[in-house]
Order: C-alpha cells, then structure tokens, then sequence
C-alpha cells in the first residue's frame, strides 16, 4: 500500500519545522530519512504515525487520507507499527508475549494471523535469532536482544507501514552493524513498507532503497543510495553524505579546472549548481596524494589520523587556503607540513 505526503507544512508557534515537504512512498519500499538533529525527520514521522497535526497539506495512506490541517486520523485507527529509539518495550511481559500481544488486540490483524497466533509469534522470534528466550523479560536481554523483540512486535501484524525511529542509535558500534544486517534481511523476507528515520550516513546507505536527505525542515535531494553519494544535487548533500570537498576553480562547458592549477577534470555528471558556484565536489576516497610532478591541487598538510585501512589528511588548499580531507591508502608516508598536490 502507498503511502503519499503532499505540500505538509508544520509550523511550531511561527517556527517551520516542515516546510512544503512532498514525497510519495511505494508499497514495499524502503525509504531513509537522512539528516541531521532539527532537520525535521522526526516530526515527519510523528506525521505519519498519528501523533501531531500538519499547519497544510495531506497525508494518504492508501486511497485514505489521515491527515490534513482540518482532521487527523489517530494513531490506532491506523494500520502501522513503530520501532521506538528506547525498544518500548511492556517490561512486565515476556518475549512471547511482547510480540503477540498486538496479534490479540490489534483491529487491523487479519483473520489467518489471528488464527496461527502462536505459530506467528514463534515465527518471528525465529526470523530475529531469539529462539529458546521466550520466557524472559526485557530487563533480562541485552539492548540488541531487546530492538529484536521490537521488531518482532512490530512486524507481528503486517502493518501497512512501519516507522522506525533511530532504532539503533542506543547500541555499541558492532552491534549497530549487526542489527543493520538483520533489518535489511527482514526487509527483504517480509516486503513491509519501510521509513526510517537516522542521521547515521552508514545506516542510510546500507538499508534503503531510497533515500531522503533533509535539512532545515526542506527536502534536499531524494534518490538511491548510489545516486545520493555519487551524484549529490546540492553543496549540503555533498558535504552531509561522503563528506565531499567543494574545490574551487573554473568551469568550461563540462570541463572543470581547479584553482591555481593546470588540470582538467571531467565535470559531465556533476549538478549544476555545482557549475554556477564554480565549485567540483569530490569525495575524499577519490583524491590521490602525490609530491609533486603531476597537475592538480597544490595544499599542504595540517592533520594526519591513522585508522587502520587508511590514513585520514587534513590539509589547506595552496591557492584560497580551502579546507580539504583526503583518504588516503598507500605505502608512502607524509608528515605534517609537507606540501603535496591532489590529483583526481
């Protein structure tokens, strides 16, 4: 089932959190929604499941509209399901029963669901790798035990939607990679529509199928997550996602030529805005460090971090003293201070 968002406004005491946002969201997808803290991702998602009231605008879910500046359709007359930050999880109630209890009290529930309810739940504990836990409580699982038990619950009823609101910014690193890996495989095994919402770059990347970059309350660029990093639409998607560097020089039809340089780079798919400010941007894994005898941009180096695989540089562009990071892998070592040119 489609979900459609048209011209929402969200004005908080002449504050606009949202600002004409319109996005439509086809059954089964899996939507992103990127940015950073007030960019407005969450307040869309409270949209979506029910909790605030859009200033303008509609919000259809279906062929039905549950939301506009004259009506809302609360949150449990709709058919969704959502993955909270902090698990929300009933700390009095087993695994099992977490996970079955919106089996037995959702009106939306289909019949065959309600029928095979134990057969569903033990199901889904299985599919999130809970299998002989079904008797403990949450205040007995780990945090990345207990996002599975929410997910679990909230799958159980083969919502329309499911909203996810930064479900593993409160786990560890290695256990965010994980459970990343288990989202996408439910994903792919349940075919529920998917939004969810993140600041991490990473998960975004990794997960959707689209990807929507948002900032101050505006959408910025919608597209896949390979169109997002390698074709960004506007200097804040370049420089949000991949970290891109805006070099400075001069363009020529699709020809781009850096900054107190010689060089000529390819500028064929780069947006236009990009041509208009006289900027290229250029991922930092996508610069080569040499000394010397190459054309390129001449900048010297400020900031040298080993991590592991590679090696991160900071450095200040020779010719408009420009901020610049570099990514570097290689035999050759560099120094602080040293003077280097970066060729693409």
């Amino acid at each position: 089932m489609s979900t459609e968002i048209r011209n929402i406004v969200m004005d908080f005491n002449g504050f606009k959190a949202l600002n004409d946002i319109s996005l439509k969201i086809q059954d089964g997808e899996f939507i992103a929604i990127l940015g950073p803290s007030g960019c407005g991702k969450t307040t869309l998602l409270r949209l979506l499941a029910g909790f605030n009231h859009p200033t303008a605008g509609e919000i259809k879910i279906g062929d039905q509209v549950v939301a506009n500046k004259d009506y809302v359709l609360p949150p449990n007359e709709r058919f969704i399901s959502m993955v909270f930050q902090s698990y929300a999880l009933w700390p009095h109630m087993s695994v099992r029963k977490n996970v079955e209890f919106p089996i037995k009290n959702s009106k939306f529930v289909s019949q065959e669901i309600r029928a095979n309810c134990d057969q569903r739940v033990q199901e889904l504990i299985g599919m999130v790798g809970l299998t002989g836990m079904e008797k403990r409580l949450p205040a007995q699982l780990s945090g990345g035990q207990r996002q599975r038990v929410a997910l679990a619950r909230a799958l159980a009823v083969n919502p329309d939607l499911l909203l996810m609101d930064e479900p593993l910014s409160n786990l560890d690193t290695e256990l965010r990679v994980e459970m990343r890996q288990e989202i996408k495989a439910l994903h792919q095994k349940t075919r529920v529509t998917v939004v969810y919402v993140t600041h991490d770059q990473s998960e975004a990347l990794a997960l959707a199928d689209r990807i929507v970059v948002m900032n101050h309350g505006q959408i910025e660029q919608v597209g896949t997550p390979q169109e997002i990093y390698g074709h960004p639409e506007t200097p804040f998607v370049a420089k949000f996602v991949g970290r891109s560097n805006l070099i400075a020089g001069t363009w020529e039809g699709d020809v781009f030529t850096p900054a107190g340089s010689a060089a000529k780079w390819d500028g064929s798919q780069v947006a236009p805005v990009f041509r208009q400010s006289g900027h290229y941007p250029v991922k930092p894994e996508h610069l080569k460090v040499v000394r010397s005898g190459a054309d390129g941009v001449r900048a010297k180096i400020y900031e040298i971090e080993y991590q592991g695989v590679e090696v991160r540089m900071m450095l200040h562009g020779c010719a408009d003293q420009e901020v610049l990071e570099v990514r570097y892998r290689g035999t050759e070592t560099y120094q602080v201070g040293d003077e280097v040119v970066l060729t693409l």
